[in-house]
């Protein structure tokens, strides 16, 4: 039966459409940055079928499309977390400090190369990577000068790793029970999803089965003795740095997520007992109204299937509670100060979507490590958009929007579309070793390229609106001498431990790798032993195997 809203809706389409002939539109009908066609106008009927108390429901409450806590932000403000770590440990803990009197309020590292792929900053292939794109990390004296001075109580810590995240947790854990810290109170987040590493990044030691088990070891433990930690932060970020669009970050993310539920289930932890402490890291690109769709869904999604799938019966199970960090890949050496726009949108979008955590890329971070100026625009970023745009003061702003419902709902349809894929594929492990998460990533990338080449997609300063000449920036250098004082410190510390205790805990390590013992409580006793990274990830490789994409070396 017609309405008189239906009435209402013609009429404006036809003046849409009238108008249009004064002023055609433009040649290329507008997309999202995935490609994905936007209409001009949404109404009541692009939400066909759409219920408000079921869809939608009230922020706080399942399925928590609209947020997962009842005040959000007018309650506590999400967690402004800017990404440090550069050269040695000692230089890191400054950038830290730093970070702290700025008004940050939690701390989230990155380590270099050679510690991301567990090597020792003395290992011949770590030559000219020590320090340079991270701190440089190789025993627990590193972590001890890492976190000094720092209340490990009072401030939650997140720390960006995943092949030897559960060598770099053990230390963590060590250094935090020597300082005396309670490990009940401490709050954080180790990424320690591996299954990305996969898709994307390339960051793998072993094959994608006791990669897994590894990642489980850190879920129980965790559960049982450090129950605020995040054991892990299922990644979408990295997969859309590699070129996925923002459907398959959310789908492969979510059936990533669902893997690790999966195998703690296998291990015989209850899900109630776990899933709770799973979080996500998401990406928050260029489009603005398309990232707001992907964390709705995504929120809404996991608590569907954690809930009525895997038979979670606590809330908490069901929250899917995220980080976001602003796009890297968006970020441009050209006008580097415009990255800073690109960034406060970016960001707006996080908040907008329900972030319980940020990140704000700073605007030289495609030319080098961030200087403190650039780092601090990028925390005044969060501040300005905390405290002075408003977004703060009602909770979920965009809720019942025709458009963004309508691209929620779409966000939800595809992606569930990508699950019945990789169920088909026979699940996660067997799409890795069948190629189907790259390709599909290679697909999309190469898809978004095209668009930009040929001008359908403008990047300003890139393919439209070029400048002739630009004043360059200042830029942080990472001095040479950071990797001599490393590699010194790691030798002087090998000189003086106890070789045979060495040796006795390597030895242990390998036999837990072997008898599928948690390896988390010999890792903690090998740490205080002086085992360094690349020893401790050697030790499990003897037993597991090494991987590349094209099979095992």
């Amino acid at each position: 039966m017609s309405t008189a809203f239906d009435t209402t809706a013609q009429m404006a389409q036809e003046r849409y459409e009238a108008e249009l002939a004064k002023s055609p539109e433009r040649p290329q009908p507008p997309t999202t940055v995935s490609s994905v066609p936007i209409e001009p106008l949404y109404t009541p009927e692009s939400v066909n079928g759409f219920d408000p108390e079921t869809d939608l429901g009230l922020p706080g409450q399942y399925p928590f499309t609209r947020g997962v806590h009842a005040s959000m932000y007018r309650g506590r403000l999400w967690t402004m977390r800017q990404f440090a770590g550069f050269g040695t440990a000692r230089q890191t803990n400054e950038r830290f400090k730093f970070l702290l009197e700025k008004g940050q309020t939690g701390l989230s590292t990155a380590f270099d190369l050679p510690t991301l792929m567990g090597l020792d900053s003395d290992d011949p292939k770590s030559l000219g990577e020590v320090g340079r794109l991270g701190v440089a990390v190789s025993t627990l004296d590193d972590m001890n000068v890492l976190y000094s001075g720092i209340n490990l109580e009072d401030v939650s810590v997140s720390m960006t790793i995943n092949a030897p995240a559960i060598v770099i947790m053990a230390y963590y854990l060590a250094n935090a029970q020597d300082e005396g810290f309670d490990l009940r109170k401490l709050r954080g987040t180790i990424q320690n999803d591996i299954l990305k590493e996969f898709h994307a990044q390339n960051e793998f030691v072993y094959p994608p089965e006791p990669s897994v088990r590894l990642v489980v070891d850190v879920i129980e433990f965790c559960a049982r003795h450090v129950p605020q930690w995040n054991p892990v932060s299922v990644s979408g970020y990295h997969i859309r740095e590699a070129g996925s669009s923002a459907v398959q970050e959310l789908a492969f993310t979510l059936a990533d997520g669902f893997h690790y539920v999966e195998q703690g289930m296998v291990r015989g932890l209850d899900v109630d007992e776990f899933a709770g402490r799973l979080s996500f890291f998401f990406n928050a690109h260029n489009d603005m109204f398309e990232e707001i769709a992907k964390y709705r869904a995504a929120r809404a999604l996991w608590a569907e299937t954690v809930r009525h799938q895997y038979g979670a019966r606590k809330e908490a199970s069901w929250k899917l509670r995220f980080h976001a960090q602003t796009a890297g890949c968006s970020l441009q050496a050209q006008q580097p100060q415009v990255n800073l726009i690109r960034v406060a949108y970016q960001a707006m979008a996080a908040v907008l979507g329900g972030c319980q955590s940020l990140h704000t890329n700073s605007m030289d971070e495609t030319l080098a490590l961030p200087s403190e100026h650039a780092v601090t625009l990028a925390l005044r970023t969060q501040q300005v958009l905390a405290y002075e745009t408003g977004v703060t003061n009602t909770v979920d702003p965009l809720g019942g929007s025709y458009f963004v419902e309508t691209f929620t709902k779409k966000m939800k349809d595809e992606a569930r579309r990508y699950f019945e894929q990789i169920d088909e594929l026979g699940g996660v492990i067997r799409g890795i070793e069948t190629g189907f998460f790259r390709r599909e990533i290679a697909d999309a990338s190469y898809g978004y390229q095209q668009e930009v080449d040929a001008k359908r997609k403008l990047i300003v300063g890139v393919n439209a609106f070029q400048e002739k000449e630009e004043k360059p920036i200042d830029l942080l250098a990472i001095d040479e001498a950071v990797e001599k004082e490393q590699v010194a410190s790691l030798r002087a510390i090998k000189a003086k431990r106890d070789s045979g205790e060495v040796t006795r805990h390597l030895d242990a390590i390998r036999r837990g790798a072997g008898a599928n013992q948690n390896l988390m409580p010999i890792l903690i006793e090998a740490a205080r032993a002086r085992v360094t990274v690349g020893e401790a990830v050697n030790a499990m490789a003897d037993v597991f195997g090494r991987f590349t994409v094209g099979g095992t070396w």
